[in-house]
């Protein structure tokens, strides 16, 4: 990330910000990998540790299947029905120690706060409109964007009323951030990464709400939901600067790497974290050596497990999927294109599917509740 700075700071951090009144604006810094990393530093009207009472929630952990057969797996996520606000609404599919993945059908705005505590997440907005409200600042948000909300930030969803917003989350337990092979020793994005800078889009406004009162923070930390009632409106930030902050960017900013032959997967990579990545299925042209195959060649995830989200589009290398569906293709087994895709991929001159792919490199496990929305026969869709 870049430096950025939004409304009213001090000439010199650690030093005395004072109010009208005479009174201190209270600095906050937040950093990770213990100051060390990236950070940036607050200014609040009041003192963020102003907690009138806390209690356990309860845990958040998804119970996984006891046993998992090694198999390719497909879920239709458009069977979920679950609903309400972005916390609520969130079912939980698979995950690791690295991470959680689900979706979630937001119809409703949060009433409540929410921050991560133990990591980042990032929120992949499938289809609808509305706003991210941080103590950062807000995002206006919008089909096709990747929202990372970096760990420890106050926030809330709050969905454009009349429609409701698909969402496609990543729980996770590290900083996620841009592929460190297209960032320089400065950390700026190189000419050929697939994205730059001016495709980011961080908070828009700073909206201080200097209130004083009650309001419920519901933080995730140590596998549990604590519930914080603070005796102020978390979102008093005066003004604030650093390198830690939300942001936005959106799929459609994506420009897809070609070549004469077949391109690998990471030259679709966006995001990564600790043992994942994060890619982008772009609309895009085919390859244009004149004996091109430009469907995917078959391969084994012989270190990973491939888990694709079906946007939208034609996706040319598979049958049977929809917008909406989820395939988990586990390390150890071959995959790849499906009966009468490679033949009919030859000569097409460019595909227009949208998808985004996380590659875990620890195994996933399934949530033992999504068997009710799973294709059982998937495994064998490649046998005619």
């Amino acid at each position: 990330m870049y430096y950025r700075q939004m409304g009213k700071i001090p000439h010199k951090r650690h030093t005395m910000f004072k109010k009208t009144d005479g009174s201190l604006f209270r600095e906050q810094v937040m950093g990770t990998r213990g100051f060390s990393g990236t950070q940036s530093i607050l200014y609040h009207h009041h003192m963020p540790t102003e907690v009138i009472s806390s209690k356990l929630v309860g845990s958040y952990l998804p119970e996984y299947e006891e046993q998992q057969e090694i198999k390719h797996r497909h879920f239709f996520t458009s069977k979920i029905h679950r609903e309400g606000d972005a916390l609520k609404a969130r079912t939980y599919l698979m995950g690791n120690q690295d991470l959680l993945i689900g979706t979630a059908n937001v119809t409703e705005p949060m009433s409540s706060f929410y921050r991560n505590g133990e990591g980042d997440e990032l929120l992949f907005i499938h289809y609808g409109s509305g706003k991210l409200e941080t103590m950062f600042g807000t995002i206006s948000y919008r089909e096709g964007d990747y929202l990372i909300v970096p760990i420890g930030t106050i926030y809330r969803i709050i969905p454009n009323e009349q429609e409701m917003t698909k969402i496609l989350f990543i729980e996770s337990f590290s900083q996620i951030t841009t592929p460190r092979r297209y960032r320089n020793e400065y950390g700026q994005l190189l000419e050929h990464s697939p994205f730059c800078e001016r495709d980011i889009r961080g908070p828009e406004t700073l909206d201080t709400i200097a209130l004083k009162g009650e309001f419920e923070i519901l933080t995730k930390s140590r596998g549990v939901i604590s519930s914080h009632i603070l005796g102020h409106h978390p979102f008093d930030v005066e003004g604030w600067d650093g390198y830690l902050y939300p942001f936005a960017f959106n799929i459609e900013d994506f420009e897809p790497i070609t070549g004469r032959v077949h391109q690998p997967p990471p030259v679709h990579q966006t995001f990564e974290g600790n043992n994942f990545v994060v890619c982008s299925f772009v609309p895009r042209l085919f390859d244009y050596h004149p004996d091109a195959i430009p469907a995917p060649y078959y391969h084994s995830n012989v270190n990973s497990d491939e888990l694709l989200y079906y946007v939208k589009g034609s996706f040319m290398s598979r049958n049977g999927v929809q917008e909406g569906s989820m395939t988990l293709h586990p390390g150890g087994i071959p995959h790849g294109p499906h009966p009468g895709k490679v033949e009919a991929s030859i000569g097409k001159k460019e595909t227009l599917e949208l998808a985004v792919m996380i590659d875990t490199f620890h195994p996933l496990s399934i949530v033992e509740a999504v068997q009710d929305i799973e294709d059982p026969a998937y495994m064998y869709s490649w046998y005619k």
